[in-house]
């Protein structure tokens, strides 16, 4: 799928600056402009940024909201081409950090060789990666219940938003996280996530043996209920045995919503400083 019009314009700049650059990758249920904090911070800190969206992703919430089908039918492996597009219009290959399951896509890139360093937020879990915890469960159940959502645009309701992401912070906040950044999304990552295991073609996977693939940081919130710690330990144990530097840490008090919360900064705090030390 060709780029959009502020994407074109946002390689463009980086390109243009000399800087290095940070792609943010957006998860399910957000969209692009989720990381606009991030991108301010980073780019105060000396970086070029991007942050290109899902195939046919709306610029913003209220457009989302006024036309949620739009999100229907978009697999991981469409999304993963239309981002390694992206990327693969920079001069050089970018710092990519990711959330949910734009985790596992900036995997999937680093696998791909496409990425110089990656901070995977949260990651959605890929192929081999086996626990799977009552509260993810929960969490994508409001899809997975009905196999029908599979090619259908789901957006959560706020109680199951406040489950799956704000269960840690005030109810006040949550209601202004919904408010600002919930979307509907696709069915497809999900089912795609849940039977990665049975499917051995599956797009959810990842090469993690990739000798080109940079260091990694594996970053979990210890509340997530959508990606509890058991599913970002076993990914990083499927680095074990590689020579790149890769780390995992987990953010004590804090759960999915960790990257668009009051609390971001911290985090972004520790991907930064994990990208300066490796050479970023």
């Amino acid at each position: 799928m060709p780029l959009t019009e502020r994407e074109s314009a946002e390689v463009a700049a980086a390109n243009a600056s000399g800087k290095p650059t940070v792609a943010f990758i957006h998860g399910l249920w957000l969209l692009a402009g989720s990381w606009g904090d991030w991108r301010t911070y980073f780019e105060d800190q000396g970086y070029a940024t991007i942050a290109p969206g899902w195939p046919d992703d709306p610029e913003t919430t209220a457009e989302a909201n006024e036309n949620p089908e739009v999100f229907a039918d978009k697999g991981v492996g469409e999304i993963t081409d239309h981002l390694a597009e992206v990327l693969g219009g920079l001069n050089e290959r970018p710092i990519l950090i990711g959330h949910s399951f734009g985790g596992l896509l900036v995997q999937k890139l680093a696998g791909m060789s496409l990425a110089k360093i990656t901070v995977a937020i949260d990651p959605a879990p890929f192929r081999g990666v086996l626990p799977l915890p009552f509260s993810a469960l929960k969490a994508s159940f409001p899809v997975l219940k009905n196999p029908a959502n599979k090619h259908k645009a789901t957006k959560l309701t706020y109680e199951q938003f406040r489950y799956a992401f704000a269960n840690v912070v005030s109810e006040e906040e949550a209601h202004e996280l919904y408010e600002k950044y919930s979307v509907a999304g696709s069915g497809v990552p999900l089912f795609e996530a849940a039977s990665a295991n049975l499917n051995p073609h599956t797009d959810a996977s990842v090469d993690t043996k990739n000798p080109d693939r940079g260091p990694l940081l594996i970053l979990d919130g210890d509340n997530d209920h959508t990606v509890p710690w058991a599913i970002a330990n076993s990914e990083y144990k499927k680095y074990k045995d590689e020579t790149d530097p890769t780390e995992i840490i987990k953010v004590e008090n804090r759960g999915h919503s960790l990257t668009i919360d009051s609390g971001w900064k911290e985090v972004a705090d520790i991907s930064l400083k994990f990208i300066k030390e490796n050479g970023g």
